[in-house]
């Protein structure tokens, strides 16, 4: 594809070199680029890479696009300079690619928690409704049933729309993503077509990179006003900034609720560990899910597939066979011990709430809660002490540890959490610095009828330390100490 109609949907500011140069390839990488491709330089939040300028064009980049034209200049590479190299490669990228957003129904989920379990959720849904279909998802992106490994919630452009084609030419009609505020923020879906959007709830995260509460729910609210008329757009009427998010939208606006008037509604009946009996729009379902924040995943799992054009009784009828996400409130059976362990991602202080919660909703006074938690390095570190007490609050005992430290030392981070709790809430409180012999100290003390909250890393199956990740998985702990005891 020509440069020049790589730039149809964005402003040159200047050119020099030929703009009817042939690309072979688009990066923002100078380590990957390869002759014939465009280089894009990106200011980012680590490197500028305006000073890989260079290095891109000994490589072989026939094409630069940049903040700041180049003094040095080499004969025969065209330059091209925007006002922002960061909102440009959505939509460079999103041609060079044939615009696959657009041939699929696209469908975006974003918010604090619950995002991996809807957008996961929704991909399921609708492969067992004989449906092909794309996702990409914080625990791995899947190309109808093929996996394709995670680097982040939501990639860079040119991986995410290099994705969005291999699903189309896998005949994907559906692809279900989450949006996180850092993708939104850095215009990473730039270009692309959503079909719908939802919401799911919005509390403290990420303000390490955000620095105010206000940037990062502005950061959620810019999905939404960017998405089409001919789109939709469900929030969670039960969060204070549910309509918030929707008040500029231009999509077709629809609520859930557990509690008030909505569009889609649903309560609990009956909850047990192996799941709940709810009633959604009036009829009822079981499902394989606990947890009052389940019932609201659910319901944003149901609303979209309404406004993608299913049948409520075909909707629930899948929806009773689904199971949960890998790492989210994945419960695990001691036999011989008689109690149960709760593997959950919970990594911010309401997502801790909500898993404990739902814990206490299903043990209703019969048993203890152990919790096993702790926070992770070089992130925000004003989450730390809340994240403590939320784990007191609701814990019979609260064993505090490491989660993955990266760079920071994790006594350092352990003493971050305990200094939010006073003399009193310390009674119930351990700490061990080791992961595996803090779960191991959970194991022991558990009695029949107790349940352990092993929270934090989910699905991860690594500790990352001073960079390096080592294997280390909650399950695999769990389930060799289990049958140790």
């Amino acid at each position: 594809m020509r440069l020049s109609e790589l730039l149809k949907n964005v402003k040159p500011q200047a050119v020099a070199g030929d703009a009817e140069v042939e690309i072979t390839g688009v990066n923002i990488d100078s380590r990957r680029i390869a002759p014939g491709h465009l280089f894009v330089a990106i200011k980012g939040t680590q490197t500028d890479g305006h000073a890989y300028i260079g290095k891109a064009v000994e490589l072989g980049a026939a094409a630069v696009l940049c903040e700041e034209m180049p003094e040095e200049r080499k004969e025969g590479v065209a330059y091209v300079t925007v006002e922002s190299t960061e909102a440009a490669v959505g939509p460079v990228t999103t041609l060079f690619y044939g615009d696959p957003s657009s041939r699929l129904k696209l469908v975006g989920v974003t918010g604090t928690n619950g995002k991996t379990t809807i957008a996961t959720l929704l991909y399921n849904m609708f492969r067992k409704m004989g449906h092909r279909c794309g996702l990409l998802s914080t625990v791995c992106n899947y190309i109808e049933g093929e996996p394709v490994a995670a680097s982040h919630t939501t990639p860079d452009p040119i991986e995410l729309n290099a994705l969005l084609a291999r699903m189309v030419e896998a005949g994907c009609e559906y692809a279900f993503m989450e949006c996180s505020s850092h993708a939104v923020a850095q215009q990473r879906i730039g270009g692309l077509h959503f079909t719908g959007g939802l919401f799911t709830n919005l509390t403290r995260d990420h303000l390490d990179y955000h620095k105010t509460f206000e940037n990062y729910r502005d950061a959620k609210k810019a999905f939404f006003d960017g998405l089409p008329k001919d789109a939709f757009a469900i929030t969670n009427a039960d969060d204070k900034n549910g309509m918030v998010m929707v008040q500029n939208t231009r999509a077709t606006v629809r609520t859930y609720s557990t509690r008030t008037l909505a569009d889609f509604k649903a309560r609990i009946i009956e909850c047990h560990f192996e799941g709940m009996y709810l009633e959604i729009d009036g009829r009822e379902v079981g499902v394989q899910f606990i947890g009052k924040f389940n019932v609201s995943n659910l319901l944003a799992v149901y609303g979209a597939a309404i406004m993608l054009g299913k049948q409520p009784e075909d909707i629930l009828v899948v929806l009773s066979t689904l199971k949960s996400v890998s790492g989210r409130l994945e419960p695990i059976r001691s036999e011989k011990g008689g109690y149960t362990a709760i593997v959950d991602y919970a990594h911010t202080p309401d997502a801790l709430e909500n898993v404990l919660s739902a814990i206490h909703e299903v043990l209703d006074g019969k048993g203890r809660v152990i919790t096993v938690c702790g926070a992770g390095g070089n992130r925000d570190k004003g989450k730390r002490p809340l994240m403590a007490q939320e784990a007191v609050k609701q814990s019979d005992l609260v064993i505090i540890t490491s989660d993955n430290p990266r760079f920071e030392k994790p006594q350092d981070i352990i003493n971050d959490m305990l200094a939010g709790l006073n003399a009193q809430q310390m009674k119930k409180v351990m700490t061990n610095a080791d992961r595996r012999e803090a779960i191991r100290t959970a194991c022991m003390m558990a009695r029949k009828g107790d349940v352990i909250l092993v929270a934090g890393k989910g699905h991860e199956d690594y500790q990352e330390i001073e960079g390096v990740k080592h294997h280390f998985d909650d399950k695999e702990e769990l389930t060799r100490m289990m049958t140790e005891d």
